[in-house]
């Protein structure tokens, strides 16, 4: 596949997602203003998908920048590509509207195009993001996520959404719903923490044998929040053999990761807040790595993950075995 800045992807419901997309999660420390901004900017620059999220609680700030570049004639709503996110306190299946509905009130938009299970471990339902016990740990919620996916489907057929999907899923988690017995639609989709440090090889050939995008996220290694994760953790922007291809390709270590991905047939988000980084970025489709290069960062692959709540980690449900 020739990749250009136009350049998506047919999923398996026949709706198409666009190869590169800008992530909008942002630490505390980052105001949403700032978030607002990045978006109009990415619009501007070409960007067409935009990844959000309820529990990034930007959804509003988002919303309004996508509208004012409608409003201003940039693009039309069909043009964009817009995914939401079930948070993991809705994942009861009698919650799941009023969740949809809360992000499309944030939003102001009519329908999200692509809305998927945040994470497959569901946490006690409330206003709290991350509720906790008496002891600060996090109060695990059981659900079934087979009746997750039917409110899913059902939202759906409703209309509100086009297409559904999960994240953070393991093979195991995705079998369950495609075995499931009635299933209406499969995940077109399953977005997962994806980078040259784990390459998630497994899982993305497993997904590709069901017709199921891949979608990266952290794909330039991580935002290093000091809340999740291991600040001695190695940078992988400053890997080597990142920086010798960059080198040989007068690109940046990052933009030869992210083309990593493309070419692998993987969906990849990339977050910046300024408008530098953001424009760089998209520069991905003007150079192509060889067979040598790929074969190169993959024996990067150490399985290192930046972004697990260690919590997480320790529960027994926890999706990320070291394989897939």
């Amino acid at each position: 596949m020739e990749l250009c800045k136009d350049t998506s992807m047919e999923m398996n419901d026949g709706y198409r997602i666009p190869v590169v997309g800008l992530g909008t999660y942002a630490p505390d420390t980052v105001p949403k203003s700032k978030c607002e901004e990045a978006v109009k900017v990415a619009i501007e620059v070409g960007y067409r998908h935009i990844d959000g999220a309820y529990l990034y609680e930007n959804e509003e700030e988002v919303g309004r920048a996508i509208r004012e570049k409608i409003a201003d004639g940039t693009v039309k709503r069909e043009d964009i590509f817009y995914t939401g996110k079930l948070w993991s306190t809705f994942n009861a299946p009698e919650m799941v509207p009023s969740a949809l509905e809360k992000s499309l009130k944030s939003l102001q938009f009519d329908y999200i195009d692509l809305y998927i299970i945040h994470t497959p471990l569901s946490l006690k339902p409330g206003d709290d993001l991350f509720p906790m016990d008496g002891n600060g740990k996090l109060i695990f919620d059981n659900v079934d996520l087979c009746a997750t996916w039917e409110a899913m489907e059902a939202c759906k057929d409703a209309g509100l959404v086009k297409s559904i999907g999960v994240s953070n899923f393991n093979r195991r988690q995705l079998e369950m719903i495609l075995n499931k017995p009635g299933l209406k639609y499969k995940p077109v989709c399953n977005q997962v923490e994806c980078h040259p440090y784990l390459n998630q090889r497994k899982l993305l050939e497993f997904c590709k044998s069901k017709n199921i995008v891949l979608v990266a996220f952290s794909a330039l290694g991580s935002h290093r929040d000091e809340r999740w994760v291991d600040q001695s953790s190695p940078l992988l922007l400053e890997d080597p053999i990142l920086n010798a291809l960059a080198k040989k390709y007068n690109q940046s270590p990052a933009l030869v990761a992210l083309r990593y991905q493309l070419q692998r047939g993987v969906v990849v988000l990339a977050k910046s807040f300024t408008r530098k980084h953001i424009e760089d970025n998209f520069k991905v489709f003007d150079f192509q790595l060889t067979e040598e290069d790929m074969k190169a960062i993959d024996s990067l692959n150490q399985n290192l993950r930046y972004d697990p709540c260690q919590e997480f980690l320790d529960h027994p449900e926890y999706p990320f075995a070291d394989d897939y």
